[in-house]
């Protein structure tokens, strides 16, 4: 996957991700057009679809909600590079598809850079800036996740393969 990067800071919350105003509804394309909107009112209009985000500390803090990731996804994010996520938002993107990428190094990533991101390799390739980073591989369960388009998906090929 390969995309022209927005940054965002330190400990973004699931709230700043899709605010709970938006919350009465799980309709992806709906949530889609508010992601972001409390952290960069004008995120939806200015990203393009295969964007990816860079991030600071602990991205998808806050309360445990899904909604963040399908946003996010839904929203044509391709993947999102931080140091670190909270623990519960790092399980709910794989299990909504949304790739993410533990980066020590994402704070040398600018805004506008286009970077690659090589999953089977665990390397991110800024092209901008003509960097390779490399970061632990995502086990290969996650990837399978991640191919599938997520946990749902992914459990109804298994079914059908099985059938």
């Amino acid at each position: 996957m390969q995309g022209k990067v927005w940054k965002f800071g330190d400990n973004i919350d699931t709230d700043l991700i899709i605010a709970a105003r938006y919350l009465n509804t799980s309709e992806p394309s709906e949530l889609a057009k508010y992601v972001m909107e409390d952290a960069d009112p004008e995120f939806v209009s200015k990203m393009s679809e295969g964007d990816i985000i860079v991030a600071g500390e602990n991205f998808g803090c806050g309360s445990s909600r899904e909604h963040a990731p399908i946003a996010l996804k839904a929203a044509g994010v391709s993947a999102i590079i931080a140091p670190t996520f909270a623990r519960i938002f790092y399980r709910n993107a794989f299990n909504m598809g949304l790739p993410i990428f533990e980066l020590e190094e994402a704070a040398e990533i600018n805004e506008g850079d286009t970077v690659r991101v090589d999953m089977n390799a665990g390397e991110v390739i800024n092209v901008s800036q003509a960097k390779t980073y490399r970061f632990s591989p995502i086990p290969e369960f996650m990837q399978e996740l991640v191919d599938a388009g997520g946990l749902i998906a992914f459990a109804k090929k298994e079914i059908a393969e099985k059938a």
